[in-house]
């Protein structure tokens, strides 16, 4: 017995020793050292990644996951390890992911990981798996090798697209960016990214959201509110099964609406409306389109007709994606009626600025009424009343 006992503790004295500083001696994790060794494995899994080295990668995780973003052009790439929760030979780990796409991000995009480590026969750990955290959106390499186009102002990025389709995409980007600066100027980044993912539940997935909840939703655009400047680009995020629907007037409307969001998200605060955020982004996206109103409102058209004439300027709550779908619509045109209203009277200068004037305010309350008295020279009334008075002029 006595000589079993010394063998036993010969050989867990050998396996600390082979480990290193990834296990404790009783068979425990060691938490600090076992954290760094995991910090210092996916650090060098970030170096593999930015330094297209795919042999490098296959010693720290699964080739592929390598393969599906090695066509992503990345900037940086790192992980922040934040939790290690060891069982034996396996782990989980959370950490922060924080990567640029090179030329777009001016800052990281930072997101929540899930990892599940294995500890290979020579006591290297090794990532089998790098998902996203919980209430977490998917990256676009979750769901595929991911395909790259880029323009002169567009970087376009899908899973399960040809390459013909996404040079279509590249094509309606680059048309938007200049189109966009032309009514709004010139003072925003002039690029944007897009993601086309394979499916309406792809782009549910990247949005960490139901599918029915963009269900005949073409594009959104994500981004910070108020453009701090320290936030990365804005991402337009694709529902191709609904974007297919559309002709090819319908999808220039889109990527243009979208590509106003991206360019305006710094003067777009908590103060903005969204009949005026939506408004103005749909006025840019018709503006050039040769569309009467009777055609890019028809909903409204309809209610008009049957002598349902809006009595006030749609509220927020009409713009949620839940809602019946000709109220939405009807929400859209009016926001793009009373903008189309502003340039028709006013200038499309006055547009711009009245816009602006409105993000400027720190909260909702009495912005846009101050910045239609100072820069447009009528009350909230008074705008109100003459809103009703066009759409019975425009949709007769």
């Amino acid at each position: 017995m006595t000589g079993r006992r010394r063998a036993s503790r010969s050989g867990v004295l050998a396996l600390c020793l082979l480990f290193g500083s990834l296990v404790a001696c009783g068979g425990q994790p060691a938490p600090d050292s076992a954290k760094a060794a995991v910090q210092r494995l996916l650090d060098g899994q970030a170096a593999a990644v930015l330094h297209h080295d795919e042999t490098a990668y296959a010693r720290t995780g699964a080739r592929t996951a390598y393969e599906n973003l090695s066509a992503v052009p990345l900037a940086s790439w790192s992980y922040r390890l934040t939790s290690l929760h060891r069982t034996g030979a396996t782990a989980t780990a959370d950490a922060d992911l924080s990567y640029r796409v090179r030329g777009y991000d001016t800052s990281p995009v930072t997101v929540g990981r899930t990892l599940t480590l294995r500890l290979t026969a020579d006591g290297q750990w090794y990532v089998a798996s790098d998902k996203p955290a919980k209430k977490s959106g998917q990256q676009l390499w979750d769901q595929g090798k991911v395909s790259v186009v880029k323009g002169a102002y567009s970087l376009v990025m899908g899973v399960g697209q040809s390459a013909a389709g996404l040079r279509e995409y590249r094509s309606l980007a680059d048309h938007a960016v200049p189109a966009v600066s032309g009514a709004w100027g010139t003072d925003w980044t002039r690029h944007v990214v897009v993601l086309v993912p394979g499916s309406l539940d792809g782009m549910a997935g990247l949005l960490g959201a139901p599918a029915a909840s963009y269900r005949g939703i073409a594009a959104v655009t994500t981004g910070e509110a108020g453009g701090s400047g320290d936030a990365p680009a804005d991402r337009i995020i694709v529902n191709p099964d609904a974007y297919a629907m559309l002709g090819s007037v319908g999808k220039q409307v889109v990527l243009t609406h979208e590509t106003t969001h991206v360019a305006t998200r710094a003067h777009t605060t908590s103060a903005t409306p969204l009949w005026l955020s939506e408004g103005y982004a749909d006025w840019i996206g018709y503006r050039g389109a040769g569309r009467t109103p009777t055609q890019a409102a028809p909903e409204l058209y309809r209610a008009v007709e049957d002598g349902h004439l809006p009595t006030a300027l749609p509220a927020d709550k009409d713009f949620g994606f839940s809602s019946e779908a000709g109220e939405l619509a009807q929400a859209y045109e009016g926001g793009w009626l009373a903008c189309r209203m502003v340039e028709d009277r006013w200038g499309v200068v006055q547009l711009g600025k009245f816009y602006r004037a409105v993000g400027a305010h720190k909260k909702r309350d009495g912005a846009v009424e101050d910045a239609m008295k100072k820069v447009l020279g009528v009350s909230l009334d008074d705008f109100t009343a003459q809103w009703r008075d066009y759409l019975k002029a425009q949709l007769a």
